[in-house]
């Protein structure tokens, strides 16, 4: 059983799938292999938001840069291909293309453990505030407790893919 907004979503159809999309994303551990090195970053954060219809198209390009300036991403990267930024900018490229949606909720792979400890701690920060101004929930899934206390207020910890604790992270 998954359940998300008080329904089981295991048994979905994937047209029954498709309005859910936009409410869950996911961030990889490895920013570089989860973004296509052939599409700009425009063309990589457009897509779904003309996909899902998220805004009008006369306003699409406007509404990626907006999510890119809140994501620290420059405007001048709309036009850069994924290989021509480090991994932490990349990542910032994953979360805002997970945002450029509006979800409810973001899952988080292991989204810094390739990442450098000083942009890691940004990459965390930026979490931290991104929650705080949109309100979405996130799963965090981190070997690190440490970041998992810093930004999430429950932890479960797992064994062979069971939970063996749950509480609150004080």
């Amino acid at each position: 059983q998954i359940f998300f907004e008080g329904k089981n979503i295991a048994d979905y159809k994937p047209k029954e799938m498709r309005g859910l999309r936009t409410k869950m994303q996911i961030v990889f551990q490895d920013p570089y292999s989860s973004l296509p090195p052939r599409s700009t970053v425009g063309d990589i954060l457009s897509e779904p938001v003309r996909v899902h219809h998220i805004v009008p198209p006369s306003q699409v390009k406007e509404y990626v840069l907006k999510v890119m300036e809140q994501c620290g991403l420059r405007d001048y990267y709309y036009e850069r291909y994924p290989h021509e930024f480090s991994g932490g900018q990349r990542q910032r490229i994953c979360i805002a293309r997970a945002l450029v949606v509006a979800p409810t909720l973001v899952v988080c792979d292991e989204p810094v453990s390739a990442l450098d400890v000083s942009i890691q701690a940004q990459i965390i920060n930026l979490f931290k505030h991104l929650q705080e101004d949109h309100g979405f929930s996130i799963v965090f899934i981190a070997h690190d407790l440490s970041m998992v206390e810093f930004l999430c207020d429950r932890v479960a910890v797992m064994y062979h893919g069971r939970i063996v604790e749950l509480a609150d992270t004080k």
